[in-house]
C-alpha cells in the first residue's frame, strides 16, 4: 500500500495581481508587435494573483545566471524546512521514518541536489534515498507521486517524502518579447510543498494504479533554451490543445482499473492553464466543477509547475472529507509532452477496520 497524505504549501510573502501584471507588461515590453495578444491570454488565464519570492521591482531585473542561482539556493534551502516540518506532522511521521526523498524543481540547478542538504539538515537518515528530478517540468508533481508510489511497492511499509521547491519568477527574462514567453510572465507563480506517501497507515489517497504516456514527436513543445542568461521558456502555440490526444490516454489507463474517468469522485489535475481544464472537461465529458481544486490553485497561486498537483490535493483533503473507498484522478502534464497518470481511492484506517 502507498498512501498520499495531506500536502503542505506555503507562497512567497510578496505578491503580484493580474492588474499589476498588466501593467508592468505594458511597460517592459511596450511597442512589442506581440503586446497586445499577449496582454489579451494573460488577462483570459484566470489568475487573480500569483506569489513572488522576490518584490516584483527585484524580479524585474536581471542580475545574471550567477546571481538568480544563488538566490534559488538561499531561498529553497529557507523556504523548503517549514513545510517539510508540517507535511511531516499531516502524515502523523518523524523525518526518521523517511526512507526516500524526492525533490521536484525546474527552476534552479544544484550539484549535490537539494536532497543532500536536507539530509544533513532536516534530520533524515543518512541511509534515506535521494531521488532528485529536474528536467520534467509541471509533470514532475505527478512523477514524483508516482515515483513514491513505486518505490512503496518495491519496498513494503517505506515512507517516501516529496518535496517541490519551483521558484517560477527566478526564470523571469525581460529581453524575451514571443508569445510564450509573454504569456509565462503572467501566469507561472514560485511556492513550496511537501507531501508524504505512507507505506502503511495514515489518512488520504491509496495509490493504486500508475502510468506515463509521452505525446510522440512534441519534445520541442515546452521546453528551456539555456543561454548565459539562465533559463529561457519556449512554449509552442500547439500546447493548449495537447487534452485531445491525452483524454483518450487517461480514458484507456482508468478502463485498464475497471474505472471509468468520466465517473470518478475527485480529480487532482495540472492547472497548466484555463484551455487545459475546459478542453480536459470536455473530452472526458465531465463538469468544469469538477476540477475545483485546480481552479482554485490557478487563480490564487498561478501555474505553479510541479507544486500545483500538490496545491491541488491539499484543497481536496480541506473540503469535505471524501466518502471511503472513494476514487479518483491524479494527473500531472508537461514537457514532452508528457503526462503522468495516478488512480486513488480516498482511504484512512479506521475507516478500512470499521467499514
Amino acid at each position: 500500500m502507498a498512501r498520499l497524505c495531506k500536502p503542505a504549501v506555503r507562497a512567497p510573502e510578496y505578491v503580484i495581481t493580474m492588474e499589476e501584471t498588466l501593467e508592468f507588461a505594458q511597460r517592459v515590453h511596450s511597442g512589442k508587435p506581440q503586446l497586445p495578444l499577449a496582454l489579451r491570454l494573460i488577462r483570459n488565464t484566470g489568475v487573480k494573483k500569483r506569489h513572488l519570492v522576490q518584490p516584483i521591482e527585484k524580479t524585474l531585473r536581471h542580475p545574471g545566471l550567477t546571481e538568480r542561482n544563488r538566490i534559488y539556493e538561499l531561498e529553497s534551502k529557507k523556504r523548503t524546512p517549514p513545510v517539510i516540518e508540517e507535511a511531516l506532522k499531516n502524515a502523523g511521521v518523524t523525518a526518521r521514518d523517511i526512507d526516500a526523498l524526492i525533490y521536484v524543481s525546474c527552476t534552479g540547478f544544484m550539484m549535490p541536489s537539494l536532497t543532500a542538504w536536507l539530509i544533513n539538515h532536516m534530520g533524515l537518515r543518512f541511509d534515506t534515498r535521494q531521488i532528485p528530478i529536474a528536467q520534467l517540468g509541471c509533470a514532475a508533481g505527478g512523477a514524483a507521486v508516482n515515483r513514491a508510489h513505486d518505490f512503496c511497492l518495491a519496498h513494503p511499509g517505506s515512507n517516501v517524502l516529496i518535496v517541490s521547491c519551483e521558484l517560477c519568477s527566478l526564470c523571469y527574462q525581460p529581453a524575451d518579447d514571443n508569445i510564450g514567453a509573454l504569456l509565462s510572465d503572467g501566469l507561472f507563480g514560485d511556492a513550496v510543498a511537501a507531501a508524504v506517501v505512507r507505506g502503511a497507515g495514515g489518512v488520504g489517497i491509496d495509490l493504486e494504479r500508475n502510468a506515463s504516456y509521452l505525446i510522440p514527436d512534441t519534445e520541442d513543445w515546452i521546453s528551456y533554451a539555456v543561454r548565459d542568461t539562465g533559463f529561457h521558456f519556449q512554449l509552442d502555440r500547439r500546447v493548449p490543445g495537447t487534452m485531445e490526444p491525452l483524454a483518450p490516454v487517461l480514458r484507456e489507463f482508468a478502463k485498464d482499473h475497471s474505472w471509468d474517468a468520466g465517473n470518478l469522485d475527485f480529480y487532482i489535475v495540472h492547472a497548466g492553464g484555463p484551455r487545459i481544464l475546459d478542453d480536459l472537461a470536455t473530452f472526458l465529458d465531465v463538469d468544469r466543477k469538477v476540477f475545483r481544486h485546480s481552479w482554485a490553485t490557478l487563480t490564487e497561486h498561478g501555474n505553479i509547475a510541479s507544486a500545483v498537483i500538490l496545491d491541488a490535493a491539499r484543497r481536496l483533503f480541506e473540503e469535505d472529507t471524501p466518502a471511503p473507498e472513494a476514487t479518483g484522478l491524479i494527473a500531472g502534464f508537461g514537457p514532452g509532452i508528457t503526462a503522468e497518470m495516478t488512480l486513488g481511492r480516498w482511504a484512512n484506517d479506521e475507516a478500512r477496520t470499521t467499514g
